[in-house]
């Protein structure tokens, strides 16, 4: 099947979630690294933890809470985990930071070949809309990204059955049309379970996940979607 549009995930695969550990090193010298990592597993918990408990609503979750409100709440509990204190201003400058999170340095050369390919471009992703606004207008992608696509009007995150097909009601293609990008490896394999055509970025050199199947195509970086589109 022929490709006709390629979908990105956000956080971790266009944005690099533990650039914030640099800005966290500065407030609390010695934890910055600890904070970025015990942060980013809080947020992805909680978003499961709200999925999970309330699936079938025919609103979406009754528990849902904006991912942007679960990124700041996922961060006071790492604070306080850590015993480390958490002022105002300190957590606001970390906040802010993390609207404009650095992006992978390949991202923009790589998004502008696939958009000279003729294929259509989109982000999905748990992000709210107002958050993914603003990390695509921070790092200038919005002349090469045709669709963002929140899960916030179905209240549901990924890997819901619901968040992936968001995709099609916004794009008219068919699910092996879409490849699919994600650094996650849990969200490859949602979506390889949910039809899509799948690749996997695996920045850190990690063992796929022990359940099947693997994701269609993998590469160590953005550059390695190219490989997968020929």
């Amino acid at each position: 099947m022929k490709i006709k549009a390629v979908v990105f995930d956000a956080y971790g695969t266009l944005f690099d979630v533990y650039s914030i550990q640099v800005l966290a090193e500065e407030l609390y010298p010695g934890n910055g690294a600890d904070i970025a990592v015990k942060w980013r597993d809080k947020q992805i918990e909680y978003t499961r933890l709200m999925t999970q408990s309330d699936p079938h609503n025919p609103s979406g979750s009754q528990y849902f809470r904006p991912f942007w409100e679960l990124t700041r709440l996922s961060l006071e509990y790492t604070l306080d985990r850590l015993k480390l204190g958490r002022e105002s201003g300190q957590v606001e400058k970390l906040m802010q930071q993390y609207a404009h999170l650095t992006p992978f340095k390949e991202n923009l050369a790589v998004l502008q070949k696939i958009k000279g390919m003729g294929l259509t471009t989109a982000i999905l992703s748990n992000g709210s809309v107002d958050m993914l606004a603003s990390a695509v207008k921070s790092a200038g992608m919005e002349e090469v990204l045709d669709h963002v696509i929140s899960v916030d009007p179905i209240r549901l995150f990924k890997t819901s059955p619901e968040s992936y097909g968001l995709v099609q009601k916004t794009i008219p293609v068919s699910k092996r049309e879409v490849l699919f990008v994600s650094s996650n490896s849990w969200d490859a394999l949602g979506a390889t379970w949910f039809g899509f055509t799948t690749h996997w970025v695996n920045r850190q050199g990690l063992p796929f996940e022990a359940l099947s199947p693997k994701p269609d195509f993998s590469g160590p970086d953005l550059d390695s979607v190219l490989a997968s589109l020929v």
